[in-house]
């Protein structure tokens, strides 16, 4: 099978369907009304809203793990415990790598009019480290809940947070976008309405 080359952009383009493309930044542009300077710092600063509840979060979680092996009772996980904690330190410590990824992006881009690839690959790194998230914390509740309760609890402990991570982060919000819900039509968008 041939390889397609792809040529490159011209001086400040954007290969045309690429990862890097900027058509996406551009119909939000003509759609909402905005510059497509403006829709990109619009959608940067809402991922790093994103970012900063994301990355909060695994901190906390990692932070926890780190600390969780110098425990007395550390001693006392059997090889599914042990296999639980790797799992959780390892995918939380590339949780945490590719959530602050964006930062080491951003600043060496930053100044050369690049924003619609920062913007672009900050919502895939966001995507992949909320991915990572999930057997972060369901193997986290697997160690804990097997100590403290049991092992058949903590299967169903960790299951159960699966489940809800995915339905939630995922399939909730897939839906949503498919069926289109909550879609505010053309017409509407920044009409006042007189009361």
């Amino acid at each position: 099978m041939p390889v397609q080359e792809v040529p490159p952009p011209g001086p400040g383009g954007a290969v045309a369907g690429g990862l890097l493309d900027a058509t996406p930044a551009v119909r939000a542009a003509e759609s909402r009304g905005e510059t497509v300077d403006q829709v990109l710092d619009r959608n940067l600063v809402e991922l790093l809203q994103e970012l900063r509840v994301a990355f909060t979060g695994v901190q906390i979680l990692f932070a926890f793990l780190l600390g969780l092996a110098f425990t007395q009772r550390f001693t006392e996980v059997d090889g599914v415990g042990l296999a639980a904690y790797t799992t959780a330190l390892m995918t939380a410590a590339l949780a945490t790598l590719v959530l602050i990824a964006p930062v080491s992006f951003h600043r060496l881009v930053f100044r050369r009019r690049q924003k619609a690839a920062l913007v672009a690959v900050a919502d895939r790194l966001l995507m992949v480290g909320l991915a990572l998230l999930i057997p972060a914390i369901s193997s986290s509740v697997l160690l804990i809940l097997d100590i403290a309760l049991g092992r058949w609890q903590a299967i169903v402990g960790s299951s159960l947070t699966v489940v809800v991570a995915v339905l939630t982060w995922y399939v909730l919000p897939l839906v949503v976008r498919r069926t289109g819900h909550g879609v505010i039509p053309h017409r509407h968008h920044g009409a006042r309405e007189d009361a």
